[in-house]
């Protein structure tokens, strides 16, 4: 089997996470969940250990927020940061990465992850990777399709088709994000999975069904290829890769490729999408306080408080009388939202764009 890379797709902004996620610095390099301080790309790349050292990690992510993604990950060769010159959805991040990753290793696993998702068993977690990763050494294109545990109306989902092989299906379609009752039905029925957006395949596989299934794309990358064989990749880049096809990778190939698998898997999968979602999955006071060390609770129950100040511990963080509350404070900004709102952020972020304060985004 050829040698293992991951690429860990990191050019998300989190406008859900404001005040703590800027343009500057998403929710992927905040530590959100999990182990106290670490990021969550850290933390992805940390939980691929022993599977994949951080040595044949690449990290596809853009400009703005090159730099803070380096820091975070000191163990990543800054060479394996690589910077898109613009935002193209997930089928050119992940083409030219494989590219880059073939052109020393043709043979190369590669498996692609999302930066900022939370996996509370890992073990299991690395039992269904390595599930996925022999069956992408056979030769199909594999992702990881999670049990769901409720009707989410916000997941795509991927129908389960006949088992290839132990812990193996086929894919037999994948499904758009579903209203709720449909939803409900993906659940009782137990042949749907939510799609989490992690995939597997040999980089020579790919490329191939980016020939087949997006030719424009092909041709981008073959340029880049050729440019980086006389040393001139980087101009390259910035002409070729803003006119590559704007498409993710499920639409430009997954939906249209023949030989698909699917690794059903159960390990505390959680997007992280919400302030909600952070304090469902911080430890919590007996009162289901998230809170500060030193923070005084009277009659407060289900609040989730975050000194995310460059700071924090400075301030003395009182609530009383008050219940499930978010309240967020960084150096510039203070955010107090109930926790049933937590989605209507980004509704902050829009205000503040029509204000014209982009110092505050």
């Amino acid at each position: 089997m050829g040698q293992v890379h991951a690429v860990i797709l990191a050019g998300g902004s989190g406008t859900r996470f404001w005040p703590a996620s800027r343009q500057a610095r998403p929710k992927q390099l905040l530590p959100l969940a999990g182990r106290k301080g670490e990021a969550l790309i850290a933390a992805t790349v940390r939980r691929l250990h022993p599977l994949v050292s951080p040595d044949r990690v690449w990290i596809a992510t853009g400009a703005r927020i090159a730099d803070a993604t380096a820091a975070v990950l000191p163990d990543v060769p800054r060479a394996h940061i690589l910077v898109e010159p613009a935002a193209r959805n997930t089928a050119p991040a992940i083409g030219w990465a494989a590219a880059t990753i073939a052109r020393t290793e043709p043979d190369a696993i590669v498996c692609v992850f999302p930066a900022d998702h939370f996996i509370a068993d890992e073990p299991g977690f690395r039992d269904v990777l390595a599930r996925a990763i022999a069956a992408a050494e056979g030769g199909s294109i594999t992702t990881i399709g999670i049990v769901p545990t409720r009707p989410e109306t916000g997941y795509g989902y991927i129908e389960v088709g006949g088992p290839v092989s132990d812990g193996v299906n086929a894919v037999a379609r994948f499904v758009e994000k579903p209203d709720r009752e449909r939803a409900a039905r993906f659940v009782a029925g137990g042949k749907h999975l939510w799609n989490a957006g992690m995939f597997f395949f040999r980089a020579s596989v790919m490329r191939a069904a980016i020939a087949k299934h997006l030719p424009a794309l092909a041709a981008g990358l073959d340029e880049l290829d050729a440019a980086a064989a006389r040393g001139a990749e980087a101009k390259a880049l910035a002409e070729v890769f803003p006119a590559m096809p704007s498409v993710s990778i499920d639409h430009g190939v997954l939906e249209h490729a023949e030989k698909l698998a699917v690794v059903p898997g159960s390990f505390g999968w959680n997007d992280i999408g919400s302030w909600e979602v952070a304090w469902e999955l911080a430890p919590k006071d007996a009162a289901g306080n998230v809170t500060p060390e030193g923070t005084v609770t009277v009659d407060a129950a289900n609040n989730l408080v975050r000194d995310l100040a460059s700071t924090p511990g400075k301030k003395r963080y009182a609530l009383v009388g008050v219940n499930d509350l978010v309240i967020v404070e960084t150096d510039d900004a203070v955010l107090v939202i109930p926790r049933e709102r937590a989605q209507d952020v980004r509704a902050v972020v829009e205000a503040l764009q029509k204000r014209g304060e982009t110092n505050r985004l």
